[in-house]
């Protein structure tokens, strides 16, 4: 049996109220606490599936909006977009502070935390600047953009601020910095294409009113600046070199470079000093692997990896 929550707090920006989903089991001990981070243009109750199969097995889950996702939306604010200054902070903040409540509530629980995509950008920004937090951390989706790459991007999303304001959508910056994922997939049905090899999955993706919307310019440059922030060797060597960390991934994500940018990333963690750290990269897959059709087999290789930590 599951208890299904839901609660807000404050956001670190003043003015948003963050909202929370949370799966408590009642009929055994709780064994340990998974806390979820969702990519750009989606929110957290997307992955009660796989809430509710970790909260089955002793799990508490809890999976917020971001802010300017889901419900997370402060009344005359754009959607897909976290402020006009400091938003990557402010995101990386609200996740600490989720953190700092639910491991309150469940005091001496191991604690991990589950980031894809962007999320997983943001959970590895929260493992630089909160060392010692956490247990582990499982990055579903992620990658490792070159330092040329993450510059040139963030030239052109400044130049288009400039002109447009960072509230605005641009085909131009949207086009370098998402629009490059479908073309590994030509000819594409849709636009989302990319994100599975299941046209059902795609066709659920679209069909949802709270996905698969336009990210605004001000989203574009505070993530690209994130990145470029994680991806630096000095701050990889600011985490907790006893963290346990299991990079899991498509190899045919382009987010990751087809498994590429993930090996590179599992490489900087590796070389950073980090004592516990794997990979896996499943063969076929594509970027969301926690909504393909053989899903059950990463449900319970996560389980397995968290299963193995509980203790110290």
């Amino acid at each position: 049996m599951t208890i299904i929550s839901e609660y807000f707090f404050p956001s670190s920006d003043g003015r948003t109220l963050i909202h929370v989903n949370q799966w408590t089991p009642v009929s055994r001990p709780v064994r340990g606490v998974v806390q979820i981070a969702h990519g750009v243009s989606e929110y957290g109750r997307r992955y009660e599936p796989f809430a509710k199969f970790l909260c089955a097995n002793g799990f508490v889950v809890t999976a917020h909006d971001h802010l300017g996702h889901g419900r997370s939306v402060a009344e005359g604010q754009p959607r897909i977009y976290f402020g006009e200054t400091g938003g990557w902070d402010h995101v990386a903040e609200d996740l600490d502070t989720l953190q700092k409540q639910v491991s309150s509530a469940f005091p001496g629980v191991p604690y991990f935390l589950f980031g894809h995509s962007m999320g997983s950008f943001i959970t590895r920004t929260y493992l630089i600047r909160y060392p010692g937090r956490v247990r582990g951390a499982v990055l579903c989706g992620t990658g490792h953009q070159s330092p040329l790459l993450i510059a040139a991007g963030r030239k052109i999303v400044d130049r288009e601020i400039r002109k447009l304001g960072a509230s605005a959508y641009s085909a131009k910056a949207d086009a370098l910095v998402f629009g490059t994922y479908n073309k590994h997939f030509a000819p594409a049905r849709t636009k989302f294409d990319w994100i599975s090899t299941s046209g059902d999955n795609v066709d659920a993706y679209i069909a949802d009113p709270l996905c698969g919307e336009d990210a605004t310019l001000g989203l574009m440059r505070d993530m690209l600046g994130g990145i470029a922030f994680l991806t630096k060797e000095s701050n990889i060597r600011k985490m907790d070199p006893s963290l346990s960390v299991f990079f899991i991934s498509g190899d045919e994500d382009p987010v990751g470079d087809m498994g590429k940018g993930v090996t590179r990333a599992f490489h900087a963690f590796q070389e950073a000093g980090i004592s516990d750290v794997t990979m896996k990269l499943y063969h076929g897959l594509r970027h969301e692997i926690l909504n393909e059709k053989s899903r059950r087999f990463v449900y319970q290789d996560v389980l397995d990896w968290l299963s193995a930590r509980l203790e110290p």
